[in-house]
């Protein structure tokens, strides 16, 4: 089986040595998803419903790359650095996938890149 890097303008470029998605027969692995705003790189504020909400569309537009969309999502990951932002994250997330909601695990985590409160990965299957 052979892999296929996903890329767009749409969301944030890697910060790193990683790929924005990676597909591999019709599952995507979709990478971590900060709250940076695509076209300046930059936190788009400090505000946990913004931050949360930059994400699903950071995480959206590489689905659509890949193909899919965020109703093909089966799995996300959610790390918060304040797990009293739960409620707060599962409001935002109703605003972007409808059941039936996909598995999912929050975990409470020290720190995050570039500071940010949230950050947001996936698994994504789609047709064959």
């Amino acid at each position: 089986m052979s892999k296929h890097v996903i890329h767009t303008e749409n969301a944030p470029a890697a910060i790193g040595p990683y790929s924005q998605a990676v597909r591999a027969g019709n599952t995507v692995y979709l990478s971590g998803q900060i709250p940076l705003v695509p076209e300046t790189m930059e936190v788009i504020s400090e505000d946990i419903v913004e931050q949360t909400t930059q994400v699903f569309k950071n995480l959206s537009a590489v689905c659509e790359a890949a193909g899919g969309s965020l109703e093909k999502v089966v799995k996300f990951n959610i790390f918060m650095t304040d797990l009293n932002n739960f409620a707060t994250v599962n409001d935002v997330m109703t605003q972007f996938v409808k059941e039936p909601y996909p598995a999912r695990a929050a975990m409470g985590v020290r720190a995050l890149p570039k500071g940010v409160q949230v950050e947001i990965e996936g698994i994504m299957v789609l047709e064959d």
